[in-house]
């Protein structure tokens, strides 16, 4: 088409062909320059969506993190002892409500297992405790309203492991005690805790070992025991496992729990359960469907009665399962979720790169 068009020109205007060759090499070059601004018109209407997302979050309210009708007495709290009042909680104005007048009792120390299907309301009553939504009706730790309470005072008196588990970018010292609160040997005696000591120092940096983004260089189980590490550092007389071993091996599952029963013997202890044997031997067991409490009781009674919810959830046990789920919660056995437990110590290595690397157990 230009090639005519020279032609056209040539015949038309009189131009010679030196100007018809230079104008052909011209409108080369622009015909470059128009499909590179169509790329990068492309390009900026692509990454405008991302301007949108920023704009979206600016224009979020922030939380009120300061700001509390009343002030926590010191130390608070000092038992653990939690209770809701007639407690309801929707994730929006115009939808249902995900937990419906919840209302219970629990002690201090207790250990609490939550089981229920998909959707049944099991983080949402999590989620009520730390006030990501703003629930209806009351919630008292140790005898205070906590609604009433400012954020901060609330969320730094509580510790949750969540089923993902957050790693920062930065010194393993930093994961761990992100404002330098600690010692060294209060640092190396939750390390001990959670069996991660000779894997620490197997690395040349020890705790100034660098972790990357997400703790991409650690094994999911790794990344869980240093969350569990870092509660242990915090203290706090309630914590809070959000389906922590959901997505972790039997070995590690079996050190979590056994760190939780030594370290937080004295704490309220509340868990989501990804397998019934974590929290069979618990104190009671509360079993939510769609946002109700439809049994709260010892988990052995409960068993027993067959229209309960964790009865309707071994059934979908193998028998062996089954048979281990009622021999835990009636005392006949005590938790062992590894026959042969190898200790994590055997399990994992951490390499002069400070990279995990699996012996043939694990990849297993």
């Amino acid at each position: 088409m230009t090639l005519f068009a020279c032609i056209f020109l040539k015949d038309n205007l009189g131009l010679k062909s030196g100007q018809i060759g230079l104008l052909m090499v011209y409108l080369f070059q622009l015909f470059d320059l128009f499909q590179w601004c169509v790329v990068l018109s492309t390009m900026v209407e692509n990454l405008m969506t991302s301007i949108e997302r920023i704009v979206e979050y600016t224009n979020i309210p922030s939380e009120p993190l300061k700001e509390g009708k009343i002030e926590p007495p010191i130390n608070w709290p000092t038992s653990g002892e939690i209770k809701f009042e007639n407690v309801s909680l929707s994730y929006d104005k115009n939808l249902p409500n995900v937990l419906k007048g919840i209302s219970l009792n629990i002690n201090s120390g207790e250990k609490i297992g939550i089981v229920g299907r998909t959707g049944a309301g099991k983080s949402s009553f999590f989620q009520a405790i730390f006030r990501m939504y703003e629930p209806k009706g009351k919630i008292f730790i140790d005898g205070v309203d906590i609604t009433q309470l400012s954020l901060n005072n609330l969320r730094t008196k509580l510790t949750i492991i969540p089923q993902e588990p957050v790693l920062f970018s930065g010194t393993l010292r930093l994961n761990l005690d992100p404002f330098g609160k600690y010692s060294d040997q209060e640092i190396w005696s939750a390390i001990e805790s959670v069996s991660l000591k000779n894997s620490v120092q197997s690395m040349n940096s020890g705790l100034d070992s660098l972790i990357t983004t997400g703790g991409t260089n650690l094994s999911v189980g790794q990344k869980q025991l240093i969350c569990l590490a870092r509660a242990i550092l915090k203290k706090t007389k309630i914590l809070i496992i959000d389906e922590a071993t959901a997505n972790v091996d039997y070995n590690t599952d079996a050190i979590i729990q056994r760190t939780i029963r030594d370290q937080f013997k004295d704490c309220t202890v509340l868990t989501i359960a990804h397998r019934l044997a974590t929290v069979v031997d618990s104190d009671r067991i509360l079993c939510l469907s769609e946002g109700n409490i439809i049994n709260f009781g010892v988990p052995k009674e409960l068993l027993s009665d067959q229209t309960s919810i964790l009865y309707e959830l071994t059934k979908k046990l193998s028998p062996n399962e089954k048979k281990l789920i009622f021999d835990i919660a009636n005392g006949v056995k005590k938790v062992d979720l590894v026959q042969d437990h190898v200790p994590i110590e055997n399990d994992f290595a951490i390499s002069d790169e400070d990279t995990i690397i699996f012996d043939q157990t694990e990849q297993i």
